[in-house]
């Protein structure tokens, strides 16, 4: 029995996926980070200020991870964490001076990275993808 083209589909995610996440994995510990550390560094760069709660949901981590990450973080002080002027029972994580330093030192290795990765593609072929990702995923979500 031949697979189907959904599960051809899912194998080549899952592949193209592991390869990335594997080049992000050895870039992040060249500057003595792991992956997530390095994902949180980049919403925080790029977004600014966040609250700790929605920060493991807009980096795909789970809420119970996302303190110790935090916590690791805020040791090697790249993130501070700062009290919500409007909700005492909010935390944000914020971007330390050493922390805006480390990401702009560090971002333009990743981009060139990332985009030799999607050299092989047109312009138009990376926003189908963007596209029928977003597709499936909110189908996924669906089910």
């Amino acid at each position: 029995m031949e697979p189907t083209k959904e599960i051809r589909a899912v194998t080549a995610i899952f592949h193209a996926v592991q390869a990335i996440q594997d080049i992000i994995r050895k870039e992040a510990a060249s500057y003595g980070l792991n992956a997530t550390e390095f994902a949180v560094l980049e919403l925080l760069f790029y977004k600014g200020d966040q609250p700790i709660q929605t920060v493991g949901k807009k980096i795909l981590i789970a809420n119970s991870s996302i303190t110790y990450v935090v916590d690791k973080l805020e040791k090697k002080q790249l993130i501070s964490r700062k009290d919500c002027p409007n909700d005492r029972r909010v935390i944000y994580a914020s971007l330390t001076e050493e922390g805006i330093q480390l990401m702009k030192q560090m971002l333009p290795q990743h981009l060139e990275k990332i985009h030799t990765i999607f050299e092989c593609l047109e312009e138009k072929e990376i926003d189908q993808i963007t596209q029928s990702m977003g597709k499936i995923g909110d189908q996924a979500e669906k089910i």
